[in-house]
Parts: structure tokens; C-alpha cells; sequence
């Protein structure tokens, strides 16, 4: 596995976990951070091998806490965080991605378990939205994919109030799939990723491309179309005999494939 500063990668079987390896700074995200998820996302993307993910955090305290950002001098774009692209490899990728909240899940560190395709949170894990708190905001993934999760109001609530959520209330809510204690956590959301690898990769890549669709627009049609349906579509007796026709310079015998 390739060596990184701010996560730390291993491998069991079929399942990937990335941790966040920053507890004395809460696990928050910083520039270095989201360029090494982003590269470690897109080679679990690419590894035939590997069909599942775990994202958490290290230490008991902290799953994330946000992004560290440097003062904003000027309208470069270069300095802002990019955040965007860690969650789009979460959404798009054809693979599941299960988050595993160890502890505060806060500002940028709740969209990024929001974002993952199922959360297990420990019993100590809170959530938390502060933007308006700090003069930040998340109006994309950290908006619409909340307010699908939670619902409108309590979307709004979160952001607007600030609250703090206790797993219990997270698991109530909806924002949470299950709960278990901390001691449990690793154990039982390894057990989930291992039982999603036994599903079929092309039906889980073909959901995971639905689910992402309907925000996603053409971005999301297209991981269906590309990834699975046309990955399928060129083991057919069609495609040959189109791609041998073409390479014998005649005319192809499609009538067998008429419907």
C-alpha cells in the first residue's frame, strides 16, 4: 500500500479502510489531507480486488471535526480546500464506502460520513453542523445530501441552530444506519463491508450510479451507462459481430438482435 502523511491504509480481503490519522488536530482535513483521501479513493476505484471501503478516524475522540483553513487573502481558488472532490470519489465511485464515526463527526467531518453509502457510529459519536457558528457554509453536498437524508426541516435545524446530536438521536433521525458500542465499532462495520462484497459488483456499481443520478444529472447517468451497462454490453454477440464487421469491411447481420 502506498505510504501517506495524514491517512492511513489497510486491506483485509476485499475491504479497504482509510483512517484519518490526524487526533491531536481532531482528524480535520487540511489541504495535504483531501489530496491523499482523493488518491486513495481513486485506487481503491481501480483495484479489481478490492470491494468495499471503511472511512474513520483514528483515536476514540475524533472521527473529523472539519477542515483547516487558511486565511482566504484573495479570491484564489487555490486556496480553499478541496473537499469537493473527496466527496464526489465517495459518491461516483462504484463501490460502497461505509463510514465508520468514531467520535465527533462535525462541520465538513458530518458531510463526509453523509456522503458514505451506509454510517455505524460509535456510542460516544456526535454530530454537528457549526458553519453560520464559524462564517462557513456547505451549500452542496453538505445541504442536499443531508436534507436527503434527514429531511427538510431537520436539515435546516442542523444548520441553522447548530445543535449538538447524540448517536442515539443520529440513529432516530436517520443520520446514522446503526449503532454500537466504540469497543464494537471497527468489528461490526468491517462485518458490514465484508457482507456488502458478497453482493454482486455490477447490481451494487448500477445502484450506487441510480443513487447518485438523481443529483448527479448526466455525471451520475453516465457511471451507469459507461461503468456497468456498457462494461456488459461489449461481452455481447452483438457488439462482435458490429466491431468484426466493421473490421471486415461489410455489413453487419444484426437482424438476430432485433427485439
Amino acid at each position: 500500500m502506498t505510504t501517506y502523511d495524514d491517512i492511513i491504509t489497510t486491506t483485509d480481503g476485499p475491504v479497504l479502510t482509510i483512517m484519518l490519522n490526524r487526533p491531536d488536530a481532531g482528524n480535520k482535513f487540511r489541504r495535504q489531507t483531501c489530496l491523499e483521501l482523493f488518491d486513495a479513493l481513486q485506487r481503491f476505484r481501480l483495484d479489481p480486488e478490492l470491494r468495499a471501503a471503511v472511512l474513520t478516524g483514528a483515536g476514540e475522540k475524533f472521527f473529523c471535526i472539519g477542515g483547516e483553513h487558511e486565511p482566504v487573502t484573495s479570491l484564489d481558488q487555490s486556496q480553499v480546500l478541496p473537499i469537493i472532490d473527496v466527496y464526489q470519489a465517495i459518491d461516483t465511485i462504484p463501490k460502497p464506502v461505509v463510514a465508520a464515526v468514531n467520535g465527533f463527526a462535525v462541520g465538513g467531518g458530518n458531510v463526509l460520513h453523509t456522503v458514505c453509502d451506509l454510517t455505524i457510529a460509535a456510542e460516544n459519536a456526535v454530530f454537528r453542523q457549526v458553519g453560520p457558528m464559524v462564517g462557513s457554509f456547505d451549500a452542496g453536498y453538505g445541504s442536499w445530501y443531508l436534507e436527503d437524508t434527514i429531511g427538510r426541516k431537520r436539515a435546516k435545524e442542523m444548520w441553522y441552530l447548530n445543535k449538538k446530536y447524540a448517536a442515539a438521536q443520529a440513529l432516530e433521525m436517520g443520520l446514522v444506519n446503526e449503532v454500537v458500542p466504540l469497543e464494537q465499532l471497527q468489528e461490526r462495520v468491517t462485518e458490514v463491508a465484508r457482507e456488502i462484497s458478497t453482493r454482486s459488483p455490477l447490481a451494487i456499481g448500477a445502484m450506487k450510479g441510480a443513487f447518485s443520478a438523481r443529483h448527479n444529472g448526466v455525471s451520475g447517468q453516465a457511471r451507469m451507462a459507461h461503468d456497468q451497462q456498457l462494461s456488459l454490453y461489449l461481452q455481447s454477440e452483438e457488439a462482435h459481430e458490429m466491431s468484426e464487421a466493421f473490421g471486415e469491411r461489410r455489413a453487419p447481420k444484426t437482424e438476430r438482435f432485433w427485439s
